[in-house]
């Protein structure tokens, strides 16, 4: 058995979509975990739609997800070049085979020919397609002279060289996830495979290349599934269907509500990103967020991407890259669109940041602190990262929302204060905060029991006691383990706060 090869394969006509994100993910962990090899190429033949910075962003997306290439325009390799407008030379050889032997055809239609043939075709309610029907009253080499066809190409005359299928012949290939594929060469039209700029079109160069580079099998978006067809025909006519790919055709990610496919639209509308980096249009200037710029942890997003179209068979959700790997299979593909869910997406995200080290946590957003004028060393705020991560969706969101590990609050909630402050909770807080200082080393556990006992011997249940604690510590009403606050913040401070509350709150009280 050859060794398995896969490629992923873009255009560079813009950033690249979540739903691009999640076929080069699936085409590695396949290739990953088959021991097989992972290729970049870039189809770049239509030139009319190439936007500068867009290959690089391609990249540079892929990179951050954690999908590594053993081949491709940035890691070079055995079949470079790997950008097609490169391999432009090549393909035309090629295209000569298929002329040669009949299975492929000038033809010199303008295009106003083209759009009158169509207008016919469709006013007499036939598909408008260049076929084998309509093509013989066309501007072609089937039905010109050779002479005439010789003259027009000494004299320059545009042209294009376009497949030549039979009249009616059934097309069956197996798809690894939809099972037998049958469509009838009379639904199909002879599409251009060579264009007057010299240029191969997508079907011609994606056959020549994928041949070339020796590729196995081919996953990619079921939007390609009609062109399938066309390409195992190509296959045929050009002797290698021996050797022909095997075809996965991924199903679509879905709008939220399941109504068609995810658009850049449907993240502007309903505030999410479609883009895994933010993508500036060289063109317009506008601006499209990134999950990167949002704060989405890599891991996050490509284990919320895994499980769009795929599962396991006990339905488990959390994986890291490496467990992807071992367990990924086609078979466990559906065939069905999966919609975005785009809190299901946070939730991923809060449950990766779980998982990661506290320090390398405080590692990453030391600088937001910093900037944020709280002056601080690595280990305090590995400590605050422990506390506080759970609380979370984004690690961006530990600095803004925990300036209390750092400076005095200089409000206390207002709910809190209202329902629960009273002159026995002030003067209780008073007495245990000058009872704390003298517990220089102690522990949340220590510290807790502490409090509790001391309000058993006021008479007061310990429960009443704890929000108005809180707010005397941090501001809020809510937060991370209130004792493991207290104790992190020190003794001293947690003391000069209680008082500093009493003080303040006393006059409303």
């Amino acid at each position: 058995m050859s060794k398995v090869r896969v490629r992923f394969a873009p255009s560079p006509t813009g950033p690249l979509h979540i739903g691009g994100v999640r076929t080069a993910l699936f085409n590695y962990l396949f290739a990953k975990q088959q021991g097989g090899d992972m290729i970049l190429r870039i189809e770049d033949t239509d030139q009319q739609r190439f936007v500068p910075g867009a290959e690089q962003y391609i990249i540079d997306s892929l990179t951050w997800a954690g999908i590594k290439f053993d081949e491709g325009t940035h890691v070079g390799g055995p079949c470079a070049p790997y950008r097609q407008s490169e391999r432009k030379e090549m393909y035309r050889q090629y295209a000569d085979q298929l002329l040669a032997s009949g299975y492929a055809y000038y033809a010199f239609d303008t295009a106003e020919e083209l759009d009158a043939m169509r207008d016919k075709l469709k006013a007499g309610g036939m598909a408008p397609q260049y076929d084998a029907v309509s093509r013989m009253s066309m501007k072609n080499s089937l039905t010109l002279s050779e002479d005439d066809v010789k003259a027009r190409l000494d004299a320059g005359e545009p042209y294009v060289i376009r497949i030549k299928l039979p009249r009616k012949e059934e097309v069956r290939f197996h798809d690894l996830i939809r099972g037998w594929v049958v469509v009838q060469t009379a639904a199909m039209d002879d599409k251009v495979l060579f264009k007057s700029d010299g240029m191969p079109t997508y079907h011609l160069a994606n056959v020549v290349d994928d041949y070339n580079m020796k590729i196995t099998h081919v996953i990619r978006g079921e939007e390609w599934l009609p062109s399938a067809p066309l390409h195992v025909m190509l296959y045929r006519y050009l002797g290698w269907e021996e050797v022909m790919p095997k075809f996965a055709h991924l199903p679509l990610i879905l709008k939220p509500d399941g109504n068609g496919k995810l658009s850049k639209r449907d993240g502007d509308r309903l505030g999410f990103p479609v883009f895994p980096l933010e993508w500036k249009d060289p063109a317009t200037g506008e601006i499209s967020s990134g999950y990167r710029e949002k704060g989405y942890e890599p891991e996050a997003v490509i284990n919320m991407l895994a499980l769009l179209g795929w599962h396991t068979s006990d339905n488990r959700e959390l994986f890291s890259m490496d467990e992807l790997i071992q367990l990924f299979t086609i078979e466990k593909i559906s065939k069905n669109g999966a919609k975005f869910d785009p809190e299901k997406a946070k939730w991923f995200n809060h449950q990766h940041l779980m998982l990661k080290d506290n320090k390398g946590l405080a590692e990453d957003i030391m600088p937001q602190v910093k900037s944020l004028g709280f002056d601080t060393d690595i280990d305090y705020l590995t400590k605050i990262v422990a506390l506080v991560k759970e609380k979370v969706t984004f690690k961006s969101e530990i600095p803004e929302r925990c300036s209390y590990f750092f400076k005095a609050p200089d409000k206390y909630d207002e709910q809190v204060v209202a329902k629960k402050w009273n002159a026995q909770v002030a003067g209780f807080i008073r007495g245990f905060a000058e009872k704390i200082v003298a517990m220089k080393e102690t522990s949340a556990t220590d510290m807790e029991a502490f409090f509790k006992s001391e309000a058993q011997a006021n008479g007061i249940n310990p429960g009443s006691l704890m929000q108005p604690l809180r707010i005397c510590l941090s501001g809020e009403a809510g937060g991370p383990p209130l004792f493991d606050l207290l104790v992190l913040i020190g003794v001293e401070e947690s003391a000069k706060r209680m008082h500093h509350a009493v003080n303040s709150i006393a006059v409303s009280a």
